[in-house]
């Protein structure tokens, strides 16, 4: 009954886009462990006043500007961010001959597994899905923070297999991103010394390893964002008690924060 055709490819369009965000959602998982690595870098090289989840916000937007380009009809034209006005000519042409061919991405290279979908962020549409709000000072406070629900009985996850239980094995680090609200401690010589003699972890030298609580990892597998997830792996958890002494340390640690000092610098930790 609509005769404006603009309407009617309109009502299409709405019918169609929640598939199309959650496969443009899924092509940026792909790429997000990349973006997640090179911002906690700059962070590391500048200095604490960069917000590595704005610089990735940033960059996938502007990744989608650029990829409208695909679609120009030859008299619209995209904005160039200022660092590429000063690009060569030909350096541009290039890059405008690769997306009028659909190529706008290079072939992957062997050995660069794509990451795992985001299927378990429900409810939200887009690339919205994993945006998390560092800018917002992080609460410290409440039960959760209180050093005495640390005791000598109190079970604790290594960070890798919290990420593979959650379904997100496939992007290492992504959970601290997303929940920076959770207490973790990074094992030092000593800690990791323990974890490789009782098997918990494999020897790493000088890599970074983080433990959180089992309790915190259930519960987020309970909450709305994990609970319906296929992905979700609480198998793989593996949960250990570890001894008085490193309890001690975390326990310390956990007040520290909780005071308002000094968190060690985020890594994605290899374990």
């Amino acid at each position: 009954s609509f005769t404006d055709p603009a309407v009617s490819m309109d009502l299409l369009r709405a019918v169609l886009q929640p598939s199309i965000n959650e496969e443009i959602r899924g092509v940026f998982n792909k790429y997000m462990k990349f973006f997640q690595k090179a911002a906690i870098n700059v962070r590391d090289n500048v200095g604490d006043e960069v917000d590595p989840e704005q610089l990735i916000q940033e960059t996938c937007r502007n990744c989608l500007e650029q990829a409208k380009l695909l679609f120009s009809d030859g008299k619209k034209v995209v904005p160039r961010l200022p660092h590429e006005q000063a690009m060569p000519k030909r350096a541009r042409q290039t890059d405008e001959e690769l997306n009028r061919r659909g190529s706008p991405v290079p072939k992957k290279r062997k050995g660069r597994p794509p990451g795992q979908s985001l299927s378990n962020d429900r409810g939200v549409s887009g690339v919205a899905a994993w945006k998390l709000k560092v800018s917002e000072p992080v609460r410290r406070d409440g039960p959760k923070w209180d050093p005495s629900r640390l005791t000598e009985t109190t079970t604790f996850v290594l960070g890798s297999r919290a990420n593979k239980a959650l379904g997100m094995g496939g992007t290492r680090g992504r959970l601290y991103i997303k929940h920076p609200h959770l207490f973790k401690y990074a094992a030092d010589p000593q800690d990791k010394h323990w974890l490789a003699e009782q098997q918990h972890m494999r020897a790493t030298g000088g890599k970074m390893a983080y433990l959180l609580l089992e309790e915190d990892i259930r519960d987020l597998a309970a909450s709305d964002d994990y609970r319906d997830s296929v992905d979700l792996r609480l198998e793989e958890l593996k949960p250990f008690v570890p001894p008085a002494w490193m309890t001690e340390k975390m326990q310390k640690h956990m007040e520290t924060l909780r005071n308002g000092g000094d968190a060690p610098p985020l890594e994605v930790p290899p374990e």
